[in-house]
């Protein structure tokens, strides 16, 4: 599970410019002096990040470091390809026109095709990373069709027409209609494979496991034999996208070499084990591995992972980070983990629904490296894992805060946008104080607490089975309930993680007014609301607002035309907080599909078109992108004559389409599959 930030006040936009790149790399600056967002375009924010520390690692450590960095870049195509099955041939055509072109680099639709090119790569493909709306290109075929004879290039007429026509898969992943996996773009299934054939597919496959608790169809797409019948792709090896799992493996296998511990290294050799074989119990023997690999300073996620992106929450998408501890932070921050059970003990859920025993939680705060996947250039701010109730019950689970994430963000925001929407200066100032604090204390209490509380009742499948598209938002919002209960909790002030119940407050301030309002920036007006945690923020919002508003909790006030949330009593909004928490719980352990159904489609997808209106209205004069994404730093070996490597240095490009041209020369392992 994934904990994702996003931007509130940022730049203006920035113009595309055909003037020659600017110098691409510089070595680490102070805070103050680095460019930490070097530019803007449509709705996204480009943004950089340091790696602290990475100096202070030993070579070997930077060896494992590189290694895993390379190893999930090799990847990289793959979640171009599990996004859309026309992705990786448009994606090649952009990278060579953008590359290549030497024609006129100016005008409108020179600038239009730019805009499209900065879109695709930052979504790993040509739907919106975060609405699934297919972007819309503002030039024209023929245009485009010139571009690509100046350069060789070509496109299918099936490629072309999912660029132009906007009846053709117009979204990528649907969570309404009549037919989930028919509406949606995604490629985990063959284009003409219905919902109810899915279903059915799986459900026969289950009767047939040895073990009923493997996560099926993880790691594979459906696709239909000459005879009609299904049948799983597997990613493997030998199998779907086995050009670019074998460079995985190599590098994993040169990781293996130069892990921390034995217990590390063990859990790299069980990942290429299962990257080898496609079987999804190595996938989970590989878990159990993982988890209990918690010695050193180094770790790292690769592999197909979260669901969000399957309409029928069963499917991986690619990704990989690689972390470095921060020792001081994590020192800090251990105190939640250590404390789990008082925290599951104390919980307003119902007692059935209660772990008797919290075992194994581990909550670091990291350092990034470098990403890749379905976690860049758009990345989570906090991950735990492993996704799989019954190993997280058995053997515990890994909690992470990408702090120097948190910080590129912070370093990269502005105050206008709060103060635009805060409801009186107590509030601003509180967030102004505050407010960091709240952030970093919600994301740990939602990964290491939140995703690891509570347990399905005797019998009940899991939630991907029991809750189906409903059970990515409902998950999202357990864990935020979580932690929107315990933030106000006086033991957090007992444990010293905050001075006052004020750092509450600021989190239930930024909660509320995200969830009703600002939010929606990232909506079209009039469409509802499609993506997992935006319906489970809205959700959770609207649900206890409603309440709230009705014994005067809370109060929706208008002035000057501009409506606030004004929070009259943050203890009585706790116990609803705790009220919704305990029904959540319940439906997950119980698997009550038509409960958590009502949950989402009542208070989750329906937008207020005059809120709306008014939130794009009051943002637009603001000109701040509601979405950030990041360039990485790029690690390069140090070689003696003898190829032998005696560094790792890093560098900091500076540019995001240099880094997108730079991936496609290095990383472009499936083209031409």
């Amino acid at each position: 599970m994934k904990q994702y930030f996003f931007l509130l006040p940022l730049l203006g936009l920035l113009a595309c410019q055909p003037a020659p790149a600017p110098e691409t790399t510089e070595t680490v600056a102070p805070a103050e002096e680095f460019v930490w967002s070097p530019e803007s375009f449509a709705d996204k924010r480009i943004i950089r990040y340091q790696i602290p520390g990475f100096d202070q690692l030993s070579l070997q450590q930077k060896k494992l470091v590189y290694y895993l960095t390379e190893a999930g870049l090799a990847g990289r195509d793959i979640i171009y390809d599990q996004n859309y099955r026309h992705n990786l041939e448009i994606r090649a055509a952009i990278d060579a026109i953008a590359a290549n072109y030497q024609g006129q680099r100016s005008g409108a639709e020179w600038d239009a095709f730019l805009l499209y090119a900065k879109q695709v790569w930052f979504a790993s493909g040509i739907h919106h990373h975060y609405s699934n709306d297919k972007f819309t290109p503002g030039f024209s075929r023929s245009y485009l069709e010139g571009l690509m004879a100046d350069v060789g290039s070509t496109l299918s007429e099936d490629a072309l027409v999912a660029i132009f026509d906007p009846a053709r898969d117009a979204k990528k992943v649907a969570q309404s209609g009549k037919d989930l996996v028919l509406g949606s773009a995604v490629n985990f299934y063959a284009p003409d494979i219905t919902q109810a054939e899915a279903e059915a597919f799986y459900a026969k496959l289950k009767t047939q496991l040895p073990d009923p608790r493997v996560s099926m169809g993880l790691n594979s797409r459906l696709a239909r034999n000459e005879q009609g019948a299904l049948y799983e792709q597997v990613y493997k090896a030998d199998g779907l996208y086995g050009a670019a799992i074998t460079q995985i493996i190599g590098w994993l296998q040169k990781a293996v070499a130069v892990a921390e511990s034995e217990p590390q290294a063990a859990a790299l050799r069980q990942l290429i084990k299962y990257y080898q074989t496609g079987d999804l119990a190595d996938w989970d023997a590989y878990n159990i591995a993982w988890v209990g690999a918690t010695a050193g300073d180094i770790d790292y996620i690769n592999s197909f992972i979260e669901v969000y992106l399957d309409p029928l929450g069963r499917k991986g998408s690619y990704e990989s980070i690689i972390q470095i501890n921060d020792f001081d932070a994590s020192a800090r921050m251990a105190k939640v983990a250590e404390n789990a059970q008082f925290f599951e003990d104390n919980s307003p859920v119902m007692d059935q629904h209660k772990k008797p025993t919290v075992s194994g939680v581990s909550y670091k705060v990291v350092n990034v490296a470098g990403e890749a996947g379905d976690a860049s250039p758009v990345t989570p701010i906090g991950v735990n894992l492993p996704n799989a109730d019954w190993i997280r019950a058995d053997y515990g689970s890994k909690s992470v805060s990408l702090g120097n994430i948190s910080f590129a963000y912070s370093q990269a925001d502005g105050p206008e946008l709060r103060a635009e929407f805060a409801n009186d200066e107590e509030e601003k100032a509180r967030a102004q104080k505050h407010g960091q604090l709240a952030g970093k204390m919600i994301t740990a209490l939602h990964e290491v607490l939140g995703h690891a509380s509570g347990q399905l009742e005797p019998g009940v499948a899991t939630p991907g089975e029991t809750l189906v598209n409903y059970a990515s938002p409902l998950e999202e919002a357990r864990a935020d309930l979580f932690a929107l209960y315990y933030i106000m909790d006086p033991k957090l002030v007992e444990l010293g993680l905050v001075e006052s119940d004020e750092v509450g407050k600021a989190a239930y301030d930024n909660y509320l007014l995200n969830g009703m309002m600002l939010q929606l920036r990232r909506i079209e007006p009039g469409e509802n609301i499609q993506q997992a945690h935006m319906r489970n923020r809205q959700m959770v919002s609207a649900w206890v607002m409603e309440k709230a508003v009705a014994s005067g909790v809370v109060t929706m006030s208008v002035r000057d035309g501009k409506t606030y949330i004004d929070i009259k009593d943050y203890p009585a909004l706790r116990t609803l907080f705790g009220e919704l928490l305990r029904e959540v719980q319940r439906i997950k352990s119980q698997g009550d599909y038509d409960a958590g159904m009502a949950l989402i489609e009542n208070y989750g997808v329906q937008v207020n078109q005059n809120i709306h209106q008014e939130v794009l209205s009051r943002s637009e004069k603001l000109n701040i992108p509601p979405y950030g994404g990041f360039i990485n730093p790029q690690l390069v070996p140090v070689m003696d004559a003898a190829g032998v490597i005696t560094d790792v240095k890093v560098e900091y490009p500076a540019d995001f389409m240099t880094q997108m041209l730079d991936y496609a020369q290095r990383y472009s392992f499936l083209q031409g599959k």
